[in-house]
């Protein structure tokens, strides 16, 4: 006789660019699912797809077995952990929280202190891979906590990801995903200033980038991101101000660990200015565009036509 398996009911906070897709895939996977976000759309397509909507986040911390939370930065993650509404002091005892957003470990010390008065087991697992990857189920997910909780919470990480490693004690998760992103814009940068120099020194953009992605030079960045910088949309998929918010959470957690990070220093600052130019929610590869317009030259392909000087 085949044993049934009963999932766990998890309740999903966060239905954003990466957080939405991600839901869709754990209901798809046969997970009952609650859901919880700010914009109502967001939630009525993921009811349309089989889960239920929340009403509130006690509510949804009470009925969950699991609760996972896509947030945008350790603000919204502690307001949401700690209050005497959030999540902590409602989930039942013996029930789990999974965060994937990227967060620091002063908030991460904070709700795992909080997670051992009310026996709430507790994993840092901050996700990469894209929109593209969230939607796939492909993403990488680096995952701090107890490792007999780990074993026990993945095959619902596995739902979600391709690529998951088990780091350490809380907080490995969230230092692994601040520096590996921190990587990703410093590539971006470097990305449109290879770009740059190339057609300023009489190179076609489009080989230029093909020659990238052809060389040790290739990374993410230049297959992800080269292609939008080629067609002027700046990719919509991410924005400046969260961008922004990553870098600071780098050298925020260089500090707290006495390492010096000058090369972040120096793309985050085109970061604050690029925000203080186009305004936070603008497209996240806008950062290029200030190399751009210092050079009255545009990094598009021929097709869109670059109007450079």
């Amino acid at each position: 006789m085949t044993e049934t398996i009963t999932k766990p009911c998890i309740g999903f906070i966060g239905l954003g660019v990466m957080g939405g897709p991600m839901a869709l895939n754990l209901v798809t996977a046969g997970y009952p699912l609650v859901v919880l976000d700010l914009v109502p759309d967001k939630v009525a397509e993921l009811t349309t797809a089989g889960a239920r909507a929340g009403t509130s986040v006690a509510e949804l911390a009470r009925e969950a077995d699991v609760v996972m939370t896509s947030l945008p930065g350790p603000a919204q993650v502690r307001e949401l952990g700690c209050g005497p509404d959030g999540l902590i002091r409602n989930m039942r005892a013996g029930s789990s929280w999974i965060d994937l957003s990227t967060n620091n470990l002063e908030v991460c010390r904070e709700l795992e202190s909080l997670a051992a008065e009310h026996d709430i087991g507790l994993l840092d697992a901050p996700v990469s891979g894209g929109d593209e990857g969230s939607r796939a189920g492909t993403l990488t997910v680096v995952v701090g906590g107890d490792a007999e909780l780990y074993e026990r919470m993945l095959p619902v990480l596995q739902v979600i990801g391709e690529h998951i490693e088990h780091l350490g004690p809380n907080g490995a998760g969230y230092t692994a995903k601040i520096a590996q992103v921190m990587l990703c814009y410093v590539h971006t940068l470097a990305l449109g200033e290879a770009m740059m120099l190339g057609v300023r020194g009489g190179v076609n953009v489009d080989k230029m980038l093909a020659i990238i992605s052809n060389s040790a030079a290739y990374s993410y960045a230049s297959e992800r991101y080269g292609p939008c910088l080629l067609d002027g949309d700046y990719d919509p998929s991410f924005t400046l101000g969260l961008s922004l918010k990553d870098l600071r959470l780098a050298l925020e957690l260089a500090k707290s660990v006495d390492t010096d990070l000058p090369v972040c220093e120096l793309v985050t600052n085109n970061y604050a200015t690029a925000c203080e130019r186009y305004g936070n929610d603008a497209n996240h590869l806008m950062a290029v565009r200030l190399l751009e317009e210092s050079h009255n030259t545009w990094l598009r392909s021929e097709s869109q036509g670059n109007n450079n000087s």
